[in-house]
């Protein structure tokens, strides 16, 4: 009798060697997209303005050829010239996930405009600038790539107070909708990720200022209960990695059920 043969499974969501640059690097989402990134043995470029946050994370990466940089993305002007030297030290880039953002919660009346142009500035500009960078021949992968935005179910959903962040966070899905037709031809993948309500080091200080009462009520408002980094991570892995290879301009919520209500 002939032995069966073996056929070595071909893991999908192995990004071997590929490089991929993720902002938000030093905690939260950002901090479990590297992680898991690594794991996956992709080779991480961390990017916070956070560099004690940057120097942690290290130690946490699986793998080598991991590389880090304490970079202000509010500087946009610069960012697709940075892009270039990190990719000229390193190598071309696969991903980029722009995982950095602001909260803001704030009435209309006392919405000014130096509050939601800084939001903007870092959401939703940075976003762009990032694109920008990444198409460019000296920067990204020539085999192709994929950039994830992390937006926020609250540009699906209406809230009082949110209407700068969430006018930053739509934005996105329009940004990633336009760059998806426009970069398909280089073979560059754009999509977003709308998560909900998010245990992360932004979510507990803000938590900090609610009662129980309304810590309760947003809890209840999540039928599979409040998320973590890693339900996020996961997600952003699955649009990176060939898993996501047939999915361009969409907008992928993980919210435990948040916006079906």
């Amino acid at each position: 009798m002939s032995a069966v043969s073996e056929t070595a499974f071909d893991n999908p969501l192995s990004l071997h060697a590929r490089r991929i640059l993720v902002t938000g690097a030093a905690s939260g989402i950002g901090r479990a997209t590297c992680t898991l990134l690594s794991q996956l043995r992709a080779r991480v470029v961390a990017v916070d303005v956070d560099e004690a946050g940057l120097e942690g994370l290290q130690k946490d990466l699986a793998g080598e050829g991991h590389a880090r940089s304490c970079f202000d993305l509010e500087d946009v002007e610069r960012i697709p010239t940075w892009m270039t030297e990190v990719a000229l030290a390193g190598g071309p880039i696969f991903g980029v996930v722009h995982a950095a953002g602001l909260p803001c919660v704030r009435p209309l009346r006392l919405l000014t405009p130096e509050v939601y142009r800084k939001v903007l500035l870092l959401n939703t500009e940075a976003a762009l600038a990032l694109a920008r960078g990444f198409q460019k021949k000296a920067v990204g992968d020539p085999r192709g790539g994929s950039i994830v935005f992390i937006s926020s179910v609250m540009a699906l959903v209406g809230a009082p107070g949110a209407a700068a962040y969430s006018l930053s966070k739509a934005a996105l899905h329009g940004l990633a909708r336009s760059l998806a037709v426009e970069l398909a031809p280089v073979k560059i993948r754009v999509n977003c990720i709308a998560p909900g309500f998010v245990r992360t080091p932004m979510f507990e200080r803000m938590a900090a200022q609610w009662d129980n009462v309304e810590l309760n009520r947003v809890e209840q408002a999540h039928p599979l209960g409040l998320g973590a980094p890693a339900d996020v991570a996961n997600g952003v892995v699955f649009l990176l990695a060939d898993t996501g290879r047939w999915i361009t301009g969409s907008v992928l919520t993980l919210d435990g059920g948040y916006s079906a209500q």
